[in-house]
């Protein structure tokens, strides 16, 4: 069972942290650096294409931490990837696919953080944004693919937090705990343990 949880885990991870990828670099090549093009509208004034480089986290907040989010961003995948197979958290497959979701978000925006995309100064180290969300006067921060698949992620894990468990989520410690052992009877026959029921 564990092998098949890798799988799923590993293909969400993978295919969540190509996609944001793919399409940043399609957005950003079709419509430039921030402030260079005006946005592409899908739905007018409501929801269309601008690109932006967030240096803080989801949906803008924390500016100018860019290096700490990553930091964090590293450690948490560590978490998240111990809690599932040496926790066992894996046993469940809502968090499997909880986490695998929440890791291709973090592989995402890590991947520009750690400034892989090579943009120039003063966009160097920043996030690739652009998802447009507007309504009215007010207009949402713009995000991205890696953002939706962490907030998914963090709705998944409250639903299951709040209705889906079933006391605590780990069902065993790092290491399996052996059963009991088989030791020989007066006859020479196996039995388990000291005692048996009868």
């Amino acid at each position: 069972m564990i092998l098949s949880r890798i799988l799923v885990f590993s293909l969400l991870a993978t295919l969540g942290t190509g996609l944001d990828l793919v399409t940043k670099d399609w957005v950003f090549a079709w419509k430039g650096l921030p402030g260079e093009q005006p946005p592409a509208w899908w739905i007018e004034n409501y929801f269309g294409i601008e690109t932006a480089v967030n240096q803080g986290a989801v949906f803008g907040l924390g500016q100018g931490y860019g290096w700490l989010f990553a930091i964090v961003s590293m450690a948490a995948i560590f978490g998240l990837v111990s809690w599932l197979f040496l926790y066992r958290a894996c046993h469940s497959l809502w968090l499997t696919v909880t986490l695998g979701l929440v890791t291709g978000g973090i592989l995402g925006n890590l991947y520009d953080r750690l400034n892989l995309h090579g943009l120039p100064v003063p966009f160097a180290g920043g996030v690739r944004d652009w998802i447009l969300l507007r309504y009215g006067q007010y207009t949402w921060p713009n995000f991205n693919i890696a953002d939706s698949l962490l907030v998914a992620g963090a709705i998944m894990l409250a639903v299951y937090s709040l209705f889906l468990a079933d006391g605590p989520i780990e069902t065993a410690g790092p290491r399996e705990t052996a059963g009991p052992r088989e030791t020989a009877g007066p006859g020479g026959s196996a039995s388990q343990g000291s005692s048996e029921r009868v």
